[in-house]
């Protein structure tokens, strides 16, 4: 954490973001992830501390914090339970900023001060099973009757969408028969008590298995007209926009795994003894420790250069999908390190790397695949290389 220069208030989130997660989250993080368990106590308890309400103004009943220290709370989450902090960062940074940003007056009067007091969960429904990586070829359609809109698909991937209360949903409100490509999908409030709103399908997962997954089918579901969040045909440049700040969310969960994996295997170096001493004295594992830990420590401090820059204003679009791709690819490396310091110990359940490992995944697929990134970095670079004359941008 050195190279970060924190406030006292980020120093104090910081403190009581990591004295939460390990005094509750990570005694029973294993056992939650066995029983696939999703502890809504969990919601109640970090919703007490004002986790859920990070990043919402005072004015809504948030504590209205920066983006850093809302990161830096997200990384401690991490370390002690992943499945949490994915939690955490779908409702703060994509439900709530949507909202926050692109509904109108109403709308953030009705929904945010409950969801920042950790009554109403957030989720985020983009995804569909033919409809991932390209997102504006999503069907779920929504036609105008009336007062209401009548939704039909089937949107798929939505986290801890069986616990949540008020789910942002996308559908295509252009007509079947004159297609607008992304510019006719527009952005939706649902909540579960809609008719033809239903639960179906949990995934069964690698990892993260204490975060349910969800298929969320919508058969005639009818949504009050003024549910429509901000301009008609816009919702999946709102979609787009939002996952910036998402993927800077996902960036601090992967570090935050990556540093539960280091943690784990600095301890059990000093304990595990082969040859007579502790692994710890071998070079071979000490040189795995220093990649390790100097892979962590660059992802983190990317992560916080495109925090800080978008504090400022600035667009971080192809920032954020640095941070993502580089702390996501961090984390798969440095949970296989530690699986293989921990030798054959570290591929049985009994110790928590493995765990680590499989949960690290999902964080190179979800909220852009690696491969998505790298085109967004490509793209965003010749863009501004070309708006500088040729030169290669900062």
């Amino acid at each position: 954490m050195g190279l970060l220069h924190l406030t006292e208030t980020q120093q104090e989130i910081q403190r009581l973001a990591r004295d939460y997660a390990q005094r509750e989250l990570a005694p029973l993080a294993g056992e939650r992830d066995r029983e696939s368990r999703f502890d809504r106590a969990m919601i109640t308890q970090m919703a007490e501390l004002g986790f859920l309400g990070m990043l919402i103004p005072e004015q809504y009943e948030g504590l209205g914090l920066d983006a850093q220290s809302y990161l830096l709370a997200l990384e401690e989450i991490a370390v002690g339970d992943a499945t949490a902090a994915v939690t955490l960062s779908v409702h703060n940074s994509l439900p709530t900023q949507m909202i926050l940003n692109f509904g109108n007056e109403a709308q953030r009067t009705a929904f945010l001060p409950r969801m920042a007091r950790g009554e109403w969960l957030g989720a985020f429904a983009l995804s569909e099973p033919e409809a991932g990586s390209d997102a504006g070829s999503l069907r779920t359609q929504a036609v105008r009757d009336g007062d209401h809109w009548v939704l039909n698909g089937t949107k798929a991937w939505v986290s801890h969408g069986n616990e949540a209360q008020v789910i942002l949903c996308m559908a295509r409100t252009d007509s079947p028969d004159a297609r607008r490509g992304s510019k006719g999908i527009s952005t939706f409030i649902l909540t579960p008590d809609l008719p033809g709103f239903h639960l179906t399908k949990k995934e069964n997962k690698m990892g993260l298995r204490a975060s349910p997954t969800l298929q969320i089918v919508l058969d005639n579901c009818r949504v009050p007209a003024d549910r429509l969040v901000g301009e008609e045909g816009k919702g999946l440049t709102y979609a787009l926009g939002s996952l910036d700040h998402g993927r800077l969310g996902i960036a601090a969960q992967a570090v935050g795994i990556a540093r539960a994996a280091l943690e784990a295997s600095a301890r059990y170096m000093t304990e595990r003894k082969q040859f007579g001493q502790p692994i710890a004295d071998f070079q071979a594992i000490q040189f795995k420790l220093a990649d390790m830990a100097t892979r962590i420590t660059a992802a983190r401090t990317l992560l916080h250069t495109a925090a800080a820059a978008k504090e400022r204003g600035e667009r971080v679009t192809r920032f954020s999908s640095m941070a993502k791709l580089f702390a996501t690819e961090t984390a798969m490396w440095v949970t296989t390190q530690a699986v293989q310091i921990y030798g054959g110990y570290g591929y049985v359940t009994d110790y928590p790397v493995e765990r680590h490992m499989r949960d690290a995944k999902v964080t190179e697929i979800y909220e852009g695949t690696s491969e998505i990134q790298r085109i967004v970095i490509a793209r965003e670079t010749l863009a501004a290389a070309a708006a500088a004359d040729g030169s290669l941008p900062d």
